[in-house]
């Protein structure tokens, strides 16, 4: 028996394992008795329930969140398997975590508040003569310097103090002529029609005009007799700070000798960046520091701000004015200063110490509570509030609306914020597109897309805008969304869109009040275009105020659950769009917010479907159709210097640009009108008058980034041209687009070829596109 239980003692203990396992689980079964059928009926109770709570009405892909489908299936761009979108309250840019990834990103918030915001405007520069207290003296007469009775430079004068002896010929001859005509008997002759004639006078006058003061001219005349050398005075004081001439040496009239400098006075000069003028006035108080004087601070008034910028050092000078009397300043000395600007809304700049008081233009010191002129120079003083100052603030909502600056993702003129939404089950953030203001100080003014009391996260924003990127949603480097793949910067193969597929929204119906309130935007959308044509400034920004009335008509109430986040997203944008527009100054920045319109409205008639107006239909109804032969003829002349201009843009070549846009404009010029009462020829007329406009702005254009910006609008009429008759040519054509064109709006152009070459960038970003596809 021993040698049974030594040989089979490990399956003993298995098989002892076994039964221990079964004995345990039918105790179990015993005292839960019938409970866990319930259980598990339960848990399959609630599970349904939750499945036909969360499930799915909409169906989208992860790379192209745009997609959106009402069942499931493939995505027509990359074939990916559509995946559920479950429906929320927040919008398409809204992510959610946990407490416990929150804490581990360690997300803060900070709200948006009205407050006034000082800008600490930091500058350095040098002191320097008042040039206005600079007196030059300089030699009236030829002559020669017979003695110097100032040695070296840096000794202080007074006025009056006699500085040089001079010989000159002309100073002795007049002194001959004044002693002749005074030792004359002979009485004037006078009658009643002629005055007498002084000649005496004349000859003193003579002498005054030479350098001499009444003193020396009395001199001469009381000793009878002429000085060989005449001493020259100065007639201001201060110290000598430069010696031109030696004793001995001939002058001729106008010769400087000495330059005498009134130190009591001075200016600094300092250099100010171009993204600080915003907040530098006339007349605001500046404080300085030196090495000379550590921890001493000096104070002085802005007397100038220089109307030119400096192209190589982007700065621009600002001139102080400096009493210095205990004379411890001296030129040429280094500064460091600071003016703090309390900025109001509108980035105006506040000094309530300034209110009602008047001031001399040329003199900021000179301060008056009544009209009057300047003490100095006599001009009129001026009110305060016409040198750009806001004296007085009657309300608190007059505060600008400000945001922290580390809450702020910079894309350009506008930015990317993260916005916490408030009764939300778990930590939840949008992101917004905001258009910004000036920063002053921590702070940035906020000019749309915020409001008072919204929580903005200030730390760990980036990390929000990564997890909205790995989810493929719009986020601050991808503003589309469809997260970051398919963008080259060279060297990766681009893939071919050969189905032309095109992004829309799926079949989702609208009600008539929401579709005819989109169609007046896209109405109001064509008048701002037909107005950026016209190029008239004062125009356009009228039309931005009527696109914002169009878009705050939609009903969004109407609006069903499921498209509601994508007009929220749209509303935001084209909301941004007005708050540029209405502040465009040049036609450059109207083509640029015009630009960004154009994209919002596509991206609304994308995702919404709206009936096509008659004009749209037209054109749908002339896509690829066969041109009549003259309009064929007349289009043959542009595709090789477009080409050319494409080829010279990405080679950065200016020249070649100019060169290759005669070429178009020319043939722009020289097409006669076609005579025929065919729907294409007359298509071809609207086409052919925009086309005109654009080559003359190419031709008007001085340098590669207006070549570029005027490229852009060519290029995307030769797409729209050769969608609708073809581009008469034997080279294959491909349509390219790069992404990250003109601060991130992305642009469009044609190659003859497929191999990336960027005429937006150029060397910079020359491989830069993320569309090749052949036309």
């Amino acid at each position: 028996m021993n040698e049974f239980f030594k040989q089979h003692r490990g399956k003993l203990w298995i098989g002892q394992a076994v039964a221990f396992v079964l004995l345990g689980v039918v105790v179990a079964s015993w005292f839960n008795g019938g409970s866990g059928e319930s259980k598990v009926s339960e848990t399959s109770s609630t599970a349904h329930s939750e499945a036909m709570q969360s499930k799915p009405s909409i169906w989208t892909c992860s790379m192209h969140p745009q997609i959106r489908r009402d069942g499931p299936g493939s995505c027509p761009i990359c074939g990916m398997d559509l995946v559920p979108v479950k429906e929320s309250a927040g919008g398409v840019r809204t992510v959610s975590i946990s407490p416990e990834i929150k804490s581990l990103m360690n997300v803060q918030v900070s709200p948006v508040r009205r407050q006034y915001v000082t800008a600490d405007v930091r500058m350095v520069g040098k002191v320097e003569y008042d040039e206005t207290r600079l007196a030059h003296i300089t030699a009236w007469v030829p002559g020669r310097l017979e003695r110097m009775f100032v040695d070296f430079t840096g000794v202080e004068v007074n006025k009056g103090d006699h500085m040089v002896q001079i010989y000159s010929e002309a100073l002795y001859t007049a002194q001959e002529e004044l002693l002749a005509v005074t030792k004359r008997d002979r009485p004037q002759s006078s009658s009643r029609f002629i005055e007498p004639l002084d000649l005496a006078e004349s000859a003193r006058e003579k002498l005054r005009l030479l350098g001499l003061t009444t003193e020396q001219i009395q001199t001469i005349e009381e000793r009878g007799k002429s000085s060989e050398t005449v001493t020259i005075y100065s007639p201001v004081g201060g110290v000598v700070v430069a010696k031109n001439k030696q004793e001995g040496d001939r002058v001729q009239t106008g010769d400087r000798i000495y330059t005498v400098a009134d130190l009591n006075h001075l200016w600094v000069q300092m250099d100010a960046y171009e993204s600080d003028l915003a907040w530098l006035r006339y007349g605001q108080d500046v404080e300085f520091t030196t090495e000379a004087y550590p921890g001493e601070v000096f104070r002085g008034r802005i007397a100038f701000i220089d109307p030119v910028l400096n192209e190589n050092t982007r700065t621009v000078k600002v001139r102080v004015n400096v009493s210095n009397g205990d004379g411890r300043l001296k030129p040429e000395m280094f500064v460091r200063a600071i003016v703090k600007s309390n900025v109001a809304s509108g980035g105006r700049v506040l000094d309530a110490s300034l209110a009602g008081k008047w001031i001399s233009p040329m003199h900021p010191e000179i301060i008056k509570d009544q009209p009057g002129d300047c003490d100095i120079c006599g001009m009129p003083l001026v009110r305060a509030e016409t040198l750009g100052y806001v004296t007085a603030e009657p309300t608190s909502a007059a505060k600008p609306l400000v945001v922290p600056a580390s809450a702020v993702l910079l894309t350009g003129t506008r930015a990317i914020v993260y916005v916490q939404i408030p009764d939300a089950d778990k930590p939840t953030y949008e992101g917004r597109e905001i258009v910004i203001g000036p920063r002053a100080g921590d702070f940035y003014l906020v000019k749309s897309g915020l409001e008072e009391g919204d929580l903005v996260v200030t730390n760990g924003n980036f990390k929000l805008d990564s997890a909205l990127q790995i989810s493929a949603k719009p986020s601050m480097m991808t503003p589309q969304g469809g997260g970051g793949g398919g963008h080259n910067h060279g060297g990766m193969e681009m893939p071919k869109d050969e189905e032309g597929v095109k992004m829309d929204a799926g079949p989702t119906e609208l009600v008539p009040a929401v579709r005819d309130a989109m169609r007046g935007i896209v109405e109001q959308y064509k008048t701002i275009q037909a107005k950026i044509e016209a190029a008239n400034l004062a125009e356009i920004r009228g039309s931005y105020d009527q696109l914002s009335k169009a878009f705050e008509a939609v009903p969004a109430d109407l609006i069903g659950p499921q498209m509601r986040p994508q007009w929220l997203e749209v509303a935001m944008l084209l909301r941004n769009d007005v708050t540029e527009g209405r502040e465009v100054n040049s036609m450059r920045e109207a083509d640029r917010v015009f630009a960004l319109t154009r994209q919002h409205v596509d991206q609304m008639k994308a995702q919404f479907p709206l009936p096509m107006s008659h004009d749209e239909m037209q054109m749908r109804s002339m896509t690829n159709m066969a041109a009549p032969a003259e309009v064929v003829e007349q289009l043959s002349g542009f595709v090789a210097p477009y080409l050319q201009l494409s080829q010279a843009l990405a080679a950065d070549d200016l020249d070649a640009a100019k060169r290759a846009v005669e070429p178009l404009h020319q043939r722009s010029a020289s097409l006669l009108p076609i005579v025929s009462e065919d729907k294409s020829v007359e298509m071809w007329t609207k086409e052919k008058r925009d086309l005109s406009e654009i080559t003359t702005r190419l031709q008007k254009a001085n340098d590669l980034a207006a070549l570029r910006s005027g490229f852009a609008l060519l290029s995307e009429q030769m797409l729209s041209l050769k969608r609708m008759f073809g581009l008469p040519t034997d080279e294959t054509l491909y349509e390219l687009h790069c992404p990250m064109a003109f601060e991130g709006r992305g642009a469009s152009w044609i190659q003859s070829d497929d191999a990336v070459r960027n005429p937006y960038y150029g060397a910079s970003m020359l491989k830069c596109a993320d569309k090749v596809e052949k036309l």
